[in-house]
Formats: C-alpha cells, sequence, structure tokens
C-alpha cells in the first residue's frame, strides 16, 4: 500500500489596495501571490521547476554539512532550509494591510532543533510595497542560535523559452562585487570567490547565468536588488539590510523564474565539522530576546 502524503489545512487570505494584491497561506506562512497591473509576479509553484513560492527559511538557511550539526556535542538531523517552511503557522491578527503569523516549537521540532523559540512572520502592504517582517523569540532559558532567510521567486519579465537572455540585475553597487559558489552536497567553497561581471553595471541574465547554482553575495556587499526587463525597465526591486543575499534559478531547466534571497545566514562550508553556534553567519539571541528583520519587495 502506498504512503498517503500529508494533509495540511491551508488557509489562504488576501490583502489588497488600489495597486496590488497579495495572498498569503498559512502553511509556512508563505507568500504566494503578488498581482499588480493585472500581472502575476510571484512563481506560481509549478513542481515541474520548483514547488514553492516564497518559503521562509528557519532555523537554517541552505544545507548543513550531510544534513547534519552538533549542538553541545550532540548530533541532529537537519534537511535543507529547515523546518518551518513545512509546518502550518497559526494567524495571530489580520488588518486591512497586515497579517501576522505565529510558529512555536514542539516536541518534533525539538528533536531537530532543540531550542525553544516563537517565530513570528508578518505581511504589510503599502502602495505597490510589501514588507516581509520576521520576530524570533528566545522562549527558553539557554542562548538561542539560529539563521533565517528568504526564498523569493520572481517570474522573468517576458519570458520566452525560445531565447536565451532574460533580463538584467541591478545592484546599489555598481562594480567590485563578488560572490561564492556552492561546492558539494548543498555545502558552500569559501576558499574563493569570484567576481561579479557587470556590464554598464548591471548583470545581464541568460539561460547559462545559474549554471554553477547559487550566486551568493557576503558582507553585506548590497542592500538592494533590481530586476530589470530585457529593454533595461526595472521590474522590482528587494530593499533589505541582511548581511548575505542569494541569486539563484534552477540549473539546465531553462526556468521562468530568477529568485532574490535575503539572508541572515548561510549553508555550512563544505565538510564543516564544527559546533552549530560557531557555524558561519549565525545569528544568536539571549533568553527571552527577540530578533527582529525582514525586507521589502516593490513592484513596478
Amino acid at each position: 500500500m502506498l504512503d498517503e502524503p500529508p494533509i495540511f489545512l491551508v488557509r489562504m487570505k488576501t490583502l489588497s489596495n488600489s495597486q496590488l494584491t497579495i495572498q498569503v497561506s498559512s502553511h509556512g506562512a508563505e507568500l504566494c501571490s503578488i498581482r499588480c497591473n493585472g500581472k502575476e509576479y510571484l512563481w506560481q509553484a509549478d513542481p515541474a521547476f520548483w514547488k514553492r513560492h516564497s518559503p521562509v527559511l528557519f532555523p537554517i538557511v541552505g544545507s548543513v554539512w550531510e544534513n547534519q550539526y552538533r549542538h553541545d556535542g550532540i548530533p541532529y538531523t537537519l534537511t535543507q532550509h529547515g523546518f518551518a517552511r513545512d509546518m502550518d503557522f497559526t494567524l495571530t491578527s489580520e488588518s486591512e494591510s497586515e497579517l501576522w503569523y505565529r510558529l512555536t516549537d514542539t516536541e518534533e521540532t525539538r528533536k531537530k532543533y532543540p531550542f525553544p523559540f516563537c517565530l513570528e512572520i508578518g505581511y504589510r502592504i503599502e502602495g505597490n510595497k510589501i514588507e516581509v517582517l520576521w520576530r524570533v523569540t528566545n522562549t527558553g532559558m539557554q542562548d538561542m542560535h539560529f539563521q533565517i532567510g528568504a526564498h523569493p521567486a520572481f517570474y522573468y519579465p517576458d519570458y520566452d523559452v525560445d531565447t536565451t537572455e532574460r533580463g538584467y540585475f541591478g545592484f546599489d553597487v555598481a562594480s567590485g562585487l563578488r560572490y561564492i559558489l556552492i561546492s558539494e552536497k548543498g555545502c558552500a567553497d569559501t576558499s574563493q570567490d569570484y567576481p561579479l561581471e557587470l556590464t554598464d553595471g548591471l548583470l545581464p541574465l541568460d539561460t547559462h547565468t545559474f549554471d554553477k547554482d547559487a550566486l551568493i553575495l557576503e558582507n553585506s556587499q548590497v542592500k538592494k536588488v533590481t530586476l530589470y526587463d530585457k529593454e533595461k525597465k526595472p521590474y522590482l526591486t528587494l530593499h533589505f539590510q541582511t548581511p548575505l543575499v542569494g541569486l539563484w534559478s534552477p540549473p539546465s531547466k531553462n526556468a521562468p523564474f530568477v529568485c532574490i534571497e535575503p539572508w541572515y545566514g548561510r549553508c555550512d562550508r563544505a565538510h564543516y565539522a564544527g559546533e552549530y553556534k560557531d557555524k558561519d553567519w549565525m545569528q544568536h539571541l539571549d533568553p527571552g530576546c527577540t530578533f527582529e528583520g525582514g525586507y521589502t519587495i516593490e513592484v513596478f
């Protein structure tokens, strides 16, 4: 007998104003739609390419080496991007322009991640902008270590499967940017970085841009990424204060979308065998303290 797939009670909420409409699912507190000017901007999760829209990554970003990490010498298993994106959140507040969701630790999460926590995710719309808001509270009696990040996928403007050009990325820095790559088993090679080759201040995007997987920009190099169409007209912008941002589209799939991913954290270095708290780009919270972060999506 085949295993039955899990059944989730998904509740979708809608926020609208005169310029845009968004939809958010209670499952993963995931943003599932952004409509503006009669267009859908957010990828609609065709599993032939990628089955998600805009998952929140918690309590890790990316992968830990061999899907295992150590806290106080005890090994724990945690798969890519953590568990929050696959859990049902509770809607805690709702207004005409704002939604808030909450997830707290359970017996099951503590088997994978031994920290008591409260994760709150909010969405606020104003004009042509969507604020995505994160609050992480340490509800335990010991120091808490975590990462959190975004993974929104946006349709390429004017996507044409039969052409190679996909548009451009622009940044708030016009030169000198460098990136690192994923090397093996979803983990990063931090021993070498590469120059991000811009043309007239823009990164041309084509079907080969992500042949080597995600481009990871570290050390707060940029605070803004704009996706331009093939005519170099701005299509959408992400604003953020995160120390890292990942740029990604599925390699070798000619996918119709690209991801702009602000992160407070990233995957392990390849072969990392140290303590969880000592991972690169780890966030730390004292008992009873709250971390606040997030980013803003602006559509044109």
